[in-house]
């Protein structure tokens, strides 16, 4: 396999650094790592017809999202993603041409949701912001020129928990949903698997 060109020097760099474990870092260190993730391949970002900046109510205070539509002239269905990124790092930027991928490719409205993260904010903070973006996009979703009769979940890593999360508490009495899509998802106990 080979890799993009703009990538192949930061692996590189990766590779010859000796850099400690994540975990022996402080946090600002590890979210200041993983902001450089917004720019590699910056300039290949797809475009997109509407791309939106905007907050959501949460149970804290506002969400930051970011809304992707590649037909806004149409009611599509409605996505909301959640990033990866060990719910302590990451955030709409670094997501941004994910996110645009998947509303060209999809023709969904593309919701990124920027979550709480840990440490500052523990259990269940990152969950209730996901469910609280979930429930508003189901009952607001044609304020984005969405349909609120297929709205799903979906995820990466982190968020790819995040999403089946959500759609196992929206079983109890939460919004309907038409699907979830889970990325690489951590849904086990361990990192430890064959996958």
């Amino acid at each position: 396999m080979t890799l993009a060109p703009e990538i192949q020097p930061y692996v590189d760099s990766v590779a010859s650094a000796e850099l400690p474990s994540l975990a022996a870092q402080p946090i600002e260190q590890v979210r200041d790592q993983s902001a450089l993730f917004a720019h590699v391949g910056a300039h290949d970002a797809q475009p997109v017809d509407v791309v939106e900046d905007r907050t959501i109510p949460g149970p804290a205070g506002e969400i930051p999202v970011r809304v992707y539509d590649s037909q806004p002239a149409s009611t599509s269905p409605v996505v909301a993603y959640f990033h990866g990124g060990g719910f302590v790092m990451m955030g709409l930027d670094t997501h941004d041409r994910v996110c645009r991928r998947l509303a060209n490719a999809t023709g969904a409205v593309i919701v990124s949701v920027d979550y709480r993260l840990a440490p500052e904010h523990r259990f269940p903070a990152a969950l209730d912001d996901c469910m609280a973006v979930t429930h508003w996009l189901t009952e607001h979703a044609a304020e984005l020129a969405g349909d609120p009769g297929r709205v799903a979940v979906a995820g990466d890593s982190a968020g790819g928990n995040l999403a089946a999360a959500t759609a196992l508490a929206s079983r109890n009495g939460g919004p309907r949903l038409a699907a979830q899509v889970l990325v690489y998802p951590v849904i086990d106990a361990g990192c430890d698997t064959e996958s």
